[in-house]
């Protein structure tokens, strides 16, 4: 009766309720009892967003509880940092390594860290960097950071790579044709991204 709760933020803009809605068609299309819900800030551009994504044979409640969050799907690295500590232990980090700094920033609320994916690392545990954004920028469409995300995030899950790759194209053959094909690039592209960052840090774990 395996739950699976992954924790998505991000800044509003990014496309993280659309990543949380992708995610969640790929885990219905394996049988799953799925719930998710925005649980903290605004969508709006430039605004914190959270959302939090459950799935499993029976799933009571969309709330992930606190210090129980299996994987930490990061949009912006500062927002990734601020959300660690609601991972499990053994959990998982998967993060663009975007560095985009809220209004809370630029208001004196908050100051921005000097290098959260640094910080993510040195608390320990499994953290995993793309670079989302020049993936996207090398598609030629800046708005594929989402899906490229997905992708980052695919080998982590308990969930077929292919079967989640299927649900994308089609939900983009839907809404927006024309982008379904380029979606399924991108998705390609953030796993290969992801896998070669995993290749990386266990190359750097037996050095060290």
């Amino acid at each position: 009766m395996t739950v699976t709760n992954i924790l998505l933020c991000g800044i509003g803009g990014q496309g993280v309720l659309t990543a949380a809605e992708l995610l969640a068609r790929g885990a219905v299309a394996e049988g799953h009892d799925v719930k998710k819900t925005e649980v903290a800030g605004m969508a709006q551009r430039g605004g914190v967003v959270t959302s939090h994504l459950r799935f499993g044979p029976k799933v009571l409640a969309p709330a992930i509880p606190a210090g129980e969050a299996d994987i930490l799907l990061g949009f912006e690295a500062a927002e990734a940092l601020r959300w660690l500590g609601q991972l499990r232990p053994g959990g998982a980090a998967v993060v663009n390594a975007l560095h985009l700094k809220p209004p809370v920033v630029h208001q004196g609320l908050f100051s921005y860290p000097d290098d959260p994916i640094g910080a993510m690392r040195a608390r320990g545990g499994t953290v995993r960097a793309v670079d989302a954004r020049a993936l996207a920028e090398s598609l030629g469409n800046v708005k594929l950071v989402n899906t490229i995300m997905v992708g980052a995030v695919a080998d982590h899950l308990p969930l077929s790579a292919d079967t989640l790759r299927a649900q994308i194209v089609a939900a983009f053959r839907v809404r927006r044709p024309k982008l379904a094909d380029l979606n399924g690039q991108a998705f390609d592209l953030g796993r290969a991204a992801a896998a070669e960052a995993s290749a990386l840090g266990e190359a750097q774990a037996a050095a060290g």
